[in-house]
This record gives structure tokens, C-alpha cells and sequence, in this order.
């Protein structure tokens, strides 16, 4: 009997090995990467995860529907808004669907489960629109992205602006929830360093719209100014009541630009002459959001906002990663690599990610005018989150 020695033995196993890696390499190069689109399709955020998702595959479209030569497959779970079913939704995409990567969401609350998931299995997590500090904050990872904001970044500038507009006293009001509550101390942390101090943070349930008894304890306080954070149809109805208040004429209202943003239409008159503050405006005017604005209404027949800009840089970050690795996805760790390094062409304006992976990016003044919020300066240059808690750096 010829017996062949170990070294030879081995040496052949790892040949073999090697064969077969390459072949499921080869395979996994030609497989369609799958997205997993978790965003809200019914209730009060329903417009804004329809802007993501279409900002998104507007993105994914402009590359011949392809990525390093790899086809894109979409998944889609209606995640209601509902903190209290995020878990199961996002397990119908990570456990039974397999998607390489999440593409969501919009509620804060629902986004920090999916942080947490996307910790606990290692999946890739692209966030387009919530903005809970913690998910960039003390959840941070290596496998978690942001192609939106902080809570705090908006909010912090208009509290800096409010103060630089000689306001003295304010009061702020919100849904009772993570977003809310987040941008509302970040408003207070930017005011009080400009000298003005907030009397009162004001809150109701989300999604309630029964705001007259708030605005009613608002007239009783006389402040210089409000802020607010509503979004959506919650921001349409808070607008309306508010001038139908007549608080707007002797107590002026600040937000970010989530309250003027993708609502103008149905707020109307109402919101004229409203000052927010954003990473995103209607008239930046330089050509990649002219081209930006252009392709978007071609394709979907509407004018593009902050939501679909943020939903088109989610899957230009992504393409980063993927063109890093020549479609590769298996070589996570420079694909990792390729996403934190990269500067994104946004039609905000280029932007870079933090060491903690939330955009380093200028926050700019805006005003309403007709269905338009304008620019009317930089509130902020280049703000970077303080990402507290983040322990990636």
C-alpha cells in the first residue's frame, strides 16, 4: 500500500479548500446583493418612507440597476412606525429573507431596535432618516451607518440661531419620544449657549395631534419664541393650529426642517415665512442637486426633499462599500473600511461620516416660500455629532 505523507496530504486539502472558497466566491459574485427595505408604508410616516425608497433605488437605477456588476434584490416590511413590532419585522428580513443589508427607518424608536439586531447579527445597517442620537451614540458599530442626521444636529443649530436672533425665552414642544425628546435638548443645549434659557419642554403621545391644550398653555407663558418637532401629518396639523392660534403673530416658531419638509403642500399658507433649520434645502442650485432634482421629478413625477436625498446617499454609501470590493460583499472588513472613508457627492452638498459614522455636514438656514424652504445661509459649517457614548473611537 503507497501511503501518501502528511505534508502532502495537507498541502492537498487546502487545494481542494481552496477550490471550492473560490467557487463560492465566484457564485456569491453573481448572486443579487439583497436589500431590505424597512420603512414605514401606512400611518403618519408613510410619505417619508416612500421618498427614502425611491431616493434609494433612483441611486441604484442610475448605475444601470447594478452595483460593481452585481444585481440589487429588494425586500419590504412595513414597519407601521410601531416600536412594539420592530423586533419581528426586522427579523423578517434578517433571519428569513437573508439581506446583506437594512435600509431603514424613519421612527427613532423602531430604529434603535434595528441597531440593536443589527449588532446582535452582525447584519449591515444603513439608516436614511432617524435620528436617535444613541444608534451613532452608545450603540454605535462598525457595521452601523447614518446618511442623515442627529437628533441634536438641526436642533442644536436652531437653538444657536433662535439665540442669534435675539430671542431671550423659549418654549419647546414635541412628541413625547425618542426624536422629540432628543431634538428638543439638543434646541436647548444650542440656546442656552447663545444666553437664552427655555422655560418649558412641552409634550403629548405620539402620534397624537390634539394640540389646543398645549397651545393654549403657550399663550398663558408669552415666550419669545417656539420650537417644535413634528413631522409628517403631524407637523401639517401643529402648523395649521398653531397660526389658527394667532400665536404666530406675536410668538415666532422655529423647528427643524422636519416640519416644513415634504408637508408644505398641505400646510399652505400657514407655514409661510417659517424658519427651520436642515442639511438640506429646496434652492441649493449647484449642478448635482439641479441634476439630482431633475432625474427624481422625471422619475417619479414629484419634486425631491430631505427624505429622498437621504434615501439616494444610503445607496451611494453602499455602492461605496461594494465598488470597494469589486462586488465582493464577502470581504467585510474593507468594505467596512471603504464606507467610513468615503465622501459622499450628496445633493446636500459632499459630505464625509464621523468616526462614528454619522454625517460631518453643514446644517443650513431655511424659509418657507410658497412650497418651497430656501436657503437663506449656513447656520452651522461642517457639524459633526458629539456622538457621547460611542466607544468606536
Amino acid at each position: 500500500m503507497k501511503y501518501t505523507s502528511r505534508p502532502a496530504v495537507t498541502a492537498l486539502a487546502i487545494a481542494v479548500a481552496g477550490i471550492f472558497t473560490s467557487g463560492a466566491s465566484i457564485a456569491q459574485s453573481k448572486d443579487p446583493i439583497k436589500v431590505g427595505f424597512m420603512l414605514p408604508a401606512t400611518g403618519t410616516f408613510a410619505s417619508l418612507g416612500n421618498m427614502i425608497e425611491n431616493g434609494f433605488k433612483l441611486y441604484i437605477n442610475e448605475q444601470g440597476g447594478k452595483l460593481a456588476g452585481r444585481d440589487i434584490q429588494y425586500f419590504k416590511v412595513d414597519d407601521e412606525s410601531d416600536p412594539a413590532k420592530a423586533t419581528d419585522n426586522v427579523n423578517k428580513l434578517v433571519k428569513r429573507d437573508q439581506v446583506d443589508v437594512l435600509v431603514g427607518t424613519v421612527h427613532s424608536g423602531v430604529a434603535t431596535t434595528m441597531a440593536k439586531v443589527a449588532r446582535e447579527t452582525n447584519t449591515l445597517l444603513i439608516v436614511p432618516n432617524a435620528g436617535a442620537d444613541l444608534i451613532t451614540g452608545a450603540m454605535c458599530a462598525k457595521n452601523i451607518f447614518r446618511t442623515s442626521f442627529t437628533n441634536w444636529q438641526p436642533a442644536f443649530a436652531m437653538g444657536k440661531v433662535a439665540a442669534e436672533r435675539g430671542h431671550k425665552k423659549a418654549i419647546t414642544i414635541t412628541w413625547n419620544y425618542a426624536a422629540g425628546l432628543e431634538s428638543a435638548k439638543g434646541f436647548v443645549e444650542g440656546f442656552e449657549k447663545g444666553g437664552g434659557t427655555v422655560a418649558q419642554n412641552l409634550t403629548l403621545p405620539f402620534p397624537n395631534v390634539e394640540y389646543q391644550a398645549l397651545l393654549t398653555e403657550i399663550a398663558s407663558k408669552k415666550p419669545d419664541a417656539v420650537y417644535a418637532f413634528f413631522a409628517g401629518g403631524g407637523a401639517v396639523k401643529f402648523v395649521k393650529d398653531y397660526v389658527a392660534a394667532g400665536l404666530h403673530k406675536t410668538i415666532p416658531l422655529y423647528g427643524p426642517g422636519f416640519l416644513t419638509d415634504g408637508t408644505l403642500e398641505a400646510q399652505g399658507e400657514s407655514a409661510q415665512g417659517l424658519f427651520t433649520t436642515l442639511h438640506y434645502a429646496d434652492n441649493l442650485n449647484t449642478p448635482r442637486d439641479n441634476t439630482f432634482r431633475l432625474n427624481f421629478a422625471k422619475a417619479y413625477k414629484t419634486n425631491a426633499d430631505v427624505y429622498a436625498v437621504q434615501g439616494y446617499d444610503a445607496a451611494q454609501l453602499l455602492a461605496t462599500g461594494v465598488k470597494a470590493v469589486g462586488g465582493d460583499i464577502g470581504k467585510r472588513d474593507q468594505m467596512l473600511l471603504a464606507m467610513r472613508s468615503a465622501s459622499i457627492d450628496s445633493p446636500r452638498g459632499k459630505f464625509t461620516l464621523s468616526p462614528a459614522h454619522n454625517p460631518v455636514q453643514d446644517i443650513y438656514i431655511r424659509q418657507v416660500k410658497g412650497n418651497l424652504n430656501e436657503v437663506k445661509g449656513v447656520a452651522i459649517k461642517g457639524l459633526a455629532d458629539p456622538a457621547r457614548g460611542c466607544k468606536l473611537f
